[in-house]
């Protein structure tokens, strides 16, 4: 039977379950009501263990067990194809196989371990190379260079973790296609005793021979060639014996191993040229590998605990939708980070995904801050100091915040200030964001001061643009330009707030009561110029823009006032805004501008004090949206 994937001649297994924690992913299937299997993906969330943060892996792991009271004899087969190594379909592959010798603890040290490699018959790269090198008691098995493939019978240990590694032979630094990485090796590793596979084989050829067998041939095919020429792909076949009612497992890790991971401008001409954060931690690749693959035990435990702690919070603070998004959320997010640098020096830098692939994104790091604040606040700052270095070094040339570093992987920034520019939307969040920070980091103020002078700078264009808005994009910039926007003035208004408690924090006094005088004024004014009142077809509500009426949109930007408490909307703004939506809802949301919002932003809507309906409605409306997605 086959389960994802789609090889002639196997019936397809029934999937009968799936679930899903803000961890793992769980697929239960049934084998002709013969046989279960258990699916399990494992993508570990740490922000609290760095080490393990940093390891750029996953993990799945596959239990078999009898559904009808009968033993059976299984046998397993998984693979992966060389569409990994790059999103160029044309570029020639490489890859070689070995097995980690003597790596059976949870973490493993480096000098007892033993590689057995099958290294290829050409030039390897310089990460594959160094491993070997830094390893001892180094035994090796090659293929004959001779032929196109190879056998090598034996070479497979039963007490280590074997691995195929795949990679791009024309490495490209720094460079991604289709949102791939062009550079680094591709590490696919299994332990188990009764292992064969099929190292770079033709898929089709590979897929049949376990059809036809149960077995592979242990080839080794070093036939290196285009990745969608004849599909290589990287094969574990595993005999799990007669299986009875007690499940047998497997486990297997995917690992992107990389010597080097940003480019960041941090000075003006100075570029810095990041390894991932791992490289601190392990002495190489395979030392990596082998410390992942038997830190299973850890993983599941650190899983069950964020998955508890994410659960419980949830459901008391706003039931079982909200954890069905929040749930969601935290694998989305902490995904699309990297932590790059030194154990001296270290940054953690963030793509934008399912979009452009720009990198430290300000407007895309604001809906997820709160998550990393809620689970480590350093998080946070981490995520902010690239942005701060690189603008108080003077390479972006504007008055207002920047709105992204470059595109992944390179962080190189914008000198020539042409970037896509939201100035009001990016000065009000980095504000914000960095008081956020220090309300939850222990020296607080000692963070603020040593970027008060540019947090200065931003609010004062926030005192400039503010009230009245220019013509200019938000984060919704699918929506495009529009003028006086009115959520966007609140997030200006708040920002300000915000600097005065900042200014507070950091014995500015004068500063805070300046800003606060302004604030308190905007945010006067502003109920004048963007509320619209009741009509006998219509609620009182806020507007999409000043002088607009009959328009509305979704008053997101409210969440800032009540998460680093500014409290400077009245609490009128928030009951009339809870009264009014209810009557505009849809099946995915409330119909405002082009009928779209991203689904972060939504859950911004009315805290749960203000209107329980109200935000049981809105967090109902976003369920249906994310699984309506998933579909």
């Amino acid at each position: 039977m086959t389960w994802m994937g789609a090889p002639n001649g196997p019936a397809v297994a029934n999937q009968t379950n799936f679930e899903y924690t803000s961890t793992k992913s769980v697929f239960t299937l049934s084998v002709d009501g013969k046989v279960g299997m258990n699916v399990t993906f494992l993508s570990p969330v740490e922000p609290t263990d760095l080490r393990r943060q940093s390891i750029p892996a996953s993990y799945m792991n596959v239990e078999v067990f009898s559904i009808d009271g009968v033993e059976h004899q299984v046998q397993l087969y998984s693979d992966v194809s060389a569409e990994w190594a790059s999103g160029d379909r044309s570029a020639v592959a490489e890859w070689d196989f070995g097995t980690i010798k003597g790596a059976t603890s949870k973490r493993a040290d480096p000098s007892t371990m033993q590689i057995v490699t099958v290294p290829s018959s050409s030039t390897a790269s310089s990460n594959l190379s160094l491993t070997a090198a830094a390893s001892s008691q180094t035994e090796e098995t090659t293929a004959s260079p001779a032929s196109p493939s190879a056998t090598a019978t034996g070479a497979v240990s039963s007490s280590g973790v074997t691995y195929h590694r795949f990679y791009r032979r024309d490495q490209q630094v720094f460079v991604e296609n289709s949102d791939q990485a062009s550079l680094g090796n591709w590490i696919y590793a299994c332990d188990h005793d009764s292992l064969t596979y099929s190292n770079g084989g033709v898929d089709t050829d590979v897929r049949g021979a376990f059809i036809n067998d149960g077995v592979l041939d242990n080839d080794l095919n070093t036939n290196f060639r285009a990745i969608s020429n004849q599909w290589p792909v990287f094969a574990f076949a595993l005999d799990l014996g007669s299986v009875g009612s007690s499940p047998a497992s497997a486990l297997f890790t995917l690992t992107l191993s990389q010597e080097q991971a940003i480019q960041f401008e941090y000075d003006t001409n100075k570029v810095q040229r990041l390894p991932p954060l791992w490289t601190s931690y392990f002495s190489s690749e395979l030392d990596l590998v082998s410390f992942f693959y038997n830190d299973w035990s850890n993983a599941q435990t650190s899983a069950t605990s964020i998955d508890t702690k994410v659960a419980t919070d949830s459901l008391a603070n706003a039931g079982q939708e909200y954890l069905t998004i929040t749930s969601l959320a935290v694998r989305q997010v902490f995904a699309t980070t990297q932590l790059a640098g030194s154990q001296d020096s270290y940054h953690l830098f963030l793509k934008e995904i399912s979009s452009n692939g720009d990198m430290q994104t300000v407007d895309v790091i604001f809906p997820a801050f709160p998550l990393f604040v809620y689970f480590n606040p350093d998080l946070g700052r981490l995520l902010l100091e690239p942005l701060f270095i690189n603008q108080e070094a003077g390479n972006w040339p504007a008055a207002y915040a920047i709105h992204d570093l470059g595109v992944f992987p390179n962080a190189t920034g914008h000198n020539d200030g042409n970037a896509e520019n939201q100035p009001l939307e990016e000065c009000g969040n980095m504000i914000i964001m960095a008081l956020a920070v220090a309300q939850k980091i222990s020296g607080g103020a000692d963070y603020l001061n040593q970027h008060y002078t540019i947090l200065k700078q931003w609010n004062d264009y926030l005192v400039l643009d503010s009230l009245i808005p220019s013509n200019q994009i938000s984060t919704d910039d699918f929506a495009g330009s529009l003028a006086n926007q009115t959520n966007l003035a609140l997030k200006g208004i708040i920002g300000i707030e915000a600097m005065a408690i900042i200014a507070n924090i950091t014995g500015h006094a004068d500063d805070a009561k300046n800003f606060t005088n302004i604030s308190h004024d905007y945010i006067n004014k502003w109920q004048q110029l963007g509320i619209a009142q009741a009509t006998n077809g219509s609620l009182a509500h806020t507007t999409l823009a000043y002088g607009m009426p009959n328009t509305h949109g979704l008053l997101y930007n409210l969440f800032a006032d009540a998460w680093v408490k500014t409290n400077i909307v009245p609490r009128s703004v928030y009951k009339m805004q809870s009264a009014f939506y209810p009557t505009i809802a849809m099946q995915y949301g409330g119909k405002s501008r082009y009928n779209l919002h991203p689904p972060l932003l939504l859950t911004y809507l009315s805290p749960p004090r203000h209107s329980s309906q109200l935000h049981k409605t809105r967090l109902g409306d976003l369920r249906r949206s994310c699984c309506f997605s998933l579909h």
